[in-house]
């Protein structure tokens, strides 16, 4: 290999590695929060090796039912200095503004449900504000050469009643691939939802948490992530308790999902759920149990650095406990109209799709838009149920610094009845939010 043969595959070597060295947008917003901590060393010894606290501050940040709503890493740790543990205690400001024009949902959330479909003098306009989403929360994670890997988390909301009562939103153990308490439900993929200021999200999604026993295994030469839960039910029909009632619930939801990863923030996730629903046809004297189930198909990834592309897509029989507009008007069985006594599973679909554009690490926009379907048979349709959703929204974000974000946004929606009867919603809100 002569000289100028040398010098090109070095040329190469070093532009190859020099581009490969390169991160988005994305990434670099993601490197000034690792940085952005103020780390506080226990214990005897000299302090560890700045690799060593950067591996234990991305565990932080590791978290695959992380959605965008959910508070970033607490800026004080404290830390041993053999990084065996650390302890983040942190917390979220948020207060967000709203105002409803050409109808309103009268919440705080947007939802397509909440839409009234006839006209209102009385609620065509609404101003409001709200704190909810205002958190405090406690991690705790280490090493145990008995037990492995561990985490503890706790978090709890400013969400209950008027949006400022103090209520626990999760509190969960995790050691090794064994997840036990009150946790996102294993059939979500909280990062597969776009970025919104709106609580509430895009229609259909699936964000439910519930106290639960997970098992999920990272494959990591692979990529491939494989979990499985049982979890505490809940359930909400509609029946009046004179020809139909619900029962006591006695078995547990089952949900599994798997996931391939091949990039840190980017995967595609198919995940189901099984759920049994108990009631008694007070008619007939007899208890029945229906069972529900459903499947969703969610993915999240950056086809050029400055873009980001959010989709999910979801169906089945009454698995809308889990989120969505179906969970807002008790769509868990329903009373069939042509036989007295008897309660039905609801079949129905979603889905949304987003994309995210950063201008700047600290500076992105993005758009979502999703559809909610109600599909029940011809004999048991009611003319003035809710027949679909649509919701959308445009948002801007900005950074002031790591921990300090400001943002806009315009939200529109539809509810339409099986009767024909529809109403639209308008809104435009901001938020501010602070942490720590």
């Amino acid at each position: 290999m002569n000289i100028l043969q040398k010098l090109f595959l070095t040329a190469v070597t070093l532009t190859v590695g020099g581009l490969s060295a390169l991160a988005g947008p994305v990434e670099e917003q993601h490197e000034n929060l690792v940085n952005d901590h103020k780390i506080i060393f226990y214990g005897k010894g000299e302090d560890p090796q700045a690799d060593s606290i950067r591996n234990l501050i991305e565990n932080f940040y590791y978290d695959q039912f992380r959605s965008f709503q959910d508070p970033q890493a607490p800026y004080f740790l404290f830390m041993s200095r053999d990084t065996q543990l650390a302890m983040g205690i942190g917390g979220l400001v948020r207060m967000r503004g709203y105002f409803d024009w050409g109808g309103t949902t009268g919440i705080p959330g947007f939802s397509p449900y909440f839409i009234p479909t006839r006209r209102d003098e009385l609620n065509r306009q609404a101003l409001g504000t709200t704190p909810a989403g205002t958190a405090l929360f406690f991690r705790v994670i280490g090493r145990n050469k008995n037990l492995g890997s561990y985490q503890l988390y706790i978090e709890a909301n400013f969400n209950g009643y008027q949006s400022r009562d103090f209520h626990l939103k999760k509190a969960y153990a995790v050691v090794n691939d064994w997840t036990v308490g009150y946790a996102p439900s294993t059939f979500s993929d909280g990062a597969a939802v776009p970025p919104t200021i709106d609580s509430n999200g895009p229609t259909m999604k699936m964000d439910a948490t519930s106290v639960l026993i997970r098992y999920m295994h990272h494959f990591k030469k692979s990529g491939f992530y494989m979990a499985s839960s049982v979890e505490t039910p809940s359930m909400s029909i509609q029946a009046d308790g004179t020809q139909a009632a619900a029962r006591s619930e006695f078995l547990p939801n089952i949900a599994a999902m798997v996931q391939y990863e091949w990039k840190p923030g980017q995967h595609v996730r198919l995940s189901g759920i099984t759920r049994f629903l108990p009631y008694r046809d007070l008619v007939t004297g007899r208890n029945h149990q229906q069972v529900g189930w459903g499947v969703q198909l969610s993915t999240v990834f950056r086809p050029v650095d400055p873009l980001t592309f959010y989709g999910t897509v979801n169906g089945g029989r009454s698995y809308s406990n889990f989120g969505g507009d179906f969970l807002l008007g008790k769509y868990d069985l329903v009373e069939s109209q042509t036989t007295p006594g008897k309660l039905c599973t609801v079949p129905g679909w979603g889905y949304f799709l987003g994309l995210q554009y950063n201008f700047r690490p600290n500076i992105f926009m993005s758009a979502t838009f999703g559809q909610g379907r109600y599909l029940p048979s011809s004999n048991n349709e009611v003319g003035s149920d809710y027949k679909y959703g649509l919701y959308s929204a445009v948002n801007l974000f900005w950074d002031l610094t790591p921990r300090i974000r400001f943002g806009g946004e315009f939200n529109f929606g539809k509810r339409q009845n099986f009767d024909g009867t529809h109403g639209w919603a308008r809104r435009v809100g901001a938020l501010a939010q602070f942490s720590f």
